[in-house]
């Protein structure tokens, strides 16, 4: 069978690895110069390859449409890609989190593990190779009840190249200078398919600068932008986020680890995995206009009210003859000391023993929730991944093809799958290409 997989990042490769390994003639055809470019990318430069989560944990950790991937999960699982890797002498560690990264902590050696493997099985990979379309022709026997069946693509000079299966892994539409541009979509469009609303995911969030509709009223901050451009740069790591509605008073969201401020807002593993979430929270969009979402963070989740009072007390007594910003020194990092002392509205070069009980209660507020209104999602540009895509109605998820063109199929974000931080977009490449690549129509 001649197999031809559009696009070359890490769905498209493994797609074209199962389906050559099944006996197939396999090509790829990618539109960049090199594949696997938004591969290099991914955790930093790092690549954080997979999750080590037992894989009936993953669907949970997927929230656009993880019970679709139960089979690809169970055809192509996190140990399948770190032996794959290990048999191309790529080994792997565990960080926090359950993370698992190259022990190099090069994303490139991940990458030349695929196409090592890619030259070992002598899969023709054509770059600088545009898809324009897949062509079809009108199904004969409609004994599958589909109207059309893949006879090949038209590549962007005009040459149309045969096939009797496609393959489309064309990713979704973040990151687009790695060539994520939405072709595929377009591309599925044309054959009768729906594509969902695509928006950004797992993408950092803009904080408020209207001043009317902010929780921070203060004489040094107008909103919470100003506060975060303050402190931008400041990572904070062992803290707790939640996410609140301040309209229904309901938590929607809240999660453990790091942050850091931006000139924009707020970034960070724990602030993209958010995103994730509150792009499904009902009314989203009209909720952060009015400034209805907030961000609070407790700098200090380990401590309970009642020591972190008793914290403040030991250290505003080392420091009683000081100022009171001295008496923060332990507590918080440098660049936040500041911050804290404007947003307590505390007069300039008050003394540490001048502190009021009620002053200190504050005080213990405010470290256990500084509050940031949140304005927007930012662009598909700035996100890690793309939420929405290919209709998962119109796909058969135990073998990743279209129901509705016979010999087309499907892998990676191209579908409206996504799921949080951690490791599991890329296993959902990894076993969605390799579903596709071993199945048959």
């Amino acid at each position: 069978m001649k197999v031809i997989v559009i696009g070359g990042g890490p769905a498209g490769m493994m797609a074209a690895i199962a389906s050559k390994q099944m006996g197939n003639e396999v090509e790829i055809f990618e539109k960049m110069n090199s594949c696997g470019r938004k591969l290099l990318i991914t955790g930093k430069g790092r690549c954080n390859i997979t999750s080590s989560l037992p894989m009936e944990e993953f669907i949970k950790n997927v929230p656009g449409n993880g019970k679709f991937l139960y089979s690809s999960f169970q055809n192509y699982t996190n140990e399948d890609i770190i032996n794959f890797l290990k048999e191309q002498n790529v080994y792997v560690k565990e960080e926090r989190g359950n993370r698992i990264f190259p022990c190099s902590d090069k994303s490139i050696d991940v990458l030349n593990a695929f196409k090592s493997k890619l030259k070992e099985l002598n899969i023709k990979v054509n770059i600088n190779s545009k898809v324009e379309s897949i062509e079809v022709e009108k199904e004969q026997n409609n004994i599958n009840k589909k109207l059309s069946k893949v006879i090949g693509i038209k590549l962007e000079n005009g040459n149309f190249v045969k096939a009797d299966k496609v393959i489309l892994a064309t990713g979704g539409k973040s990151y687009c200078a790695t060539g994520s541009t939405g072709d595929g979509y377009e591309m599925v469009k044309r054959l009768g398919h729906t594509v969902t609303p695509i928006e950004p995911s797992l993408v950092p969030l803009a904080a408020n600068s209207n001043n009317n509709i902010d929780i921070i009223k203060n004489t040094k901050y107008k909103n919470s932008l100003a506060l975060c451009k303050e402190v931008q740069g400041l990572s904070l790591k062992n803290v707790k986020i939640q996410f609140k509605d301040i309209e229904k008073n309901k938590i929607i969201y809240e999660d453990f680890g790091e942050m850091i401020f931006t000139h924009f807002g707020v970034s960070g593993p724990t602030i993209l995995s958010a995103s994730a979430h509150l792009l499904r929270y009902k009314n989203i969009h009209m909720l952060l206009k009015e400034g209805k979402i907030i961000l609070q963070i407790d700098l200090k989740p380990a401590l309970s009210e009642e020591k972190l009072n008793n914290r403040i007390l030991r250290d505003l007594e080392k420091f009683k003859n000081k100022e009171v910003k001295n008496s923060f020194n332990e507590l918080l990092p440098q660049k936040l000391i500041m911050p804290i002392i404007n947003l307590l509205n505390l007069s300039e070069g008050k003394q540490a023993n001048s502190i009021t009980k009620e002053e200190r209660q504050f005080i213990v507020k405010l470290l256990k929730g500084i509050q940031i209104t949140i304005q927007d999602f930012r662009g598909i540009n700035d996100a890690i991944i793309t939420a929405g895509g290919i209709s998962i109605k119109e796909i058969n998820p135990k073998t990743m093809e279209s129901k509705l063109v016979d010999g087309l199929y499907f892998a990676g974000e191209v579908i409206d799958v996504d799921a949080y931080t951690g490791g599991f977009n890329l296993q959902i490449a990894y076993s969605t290409g390799y579903t596709a690549g071993i199945s048959d129509y």
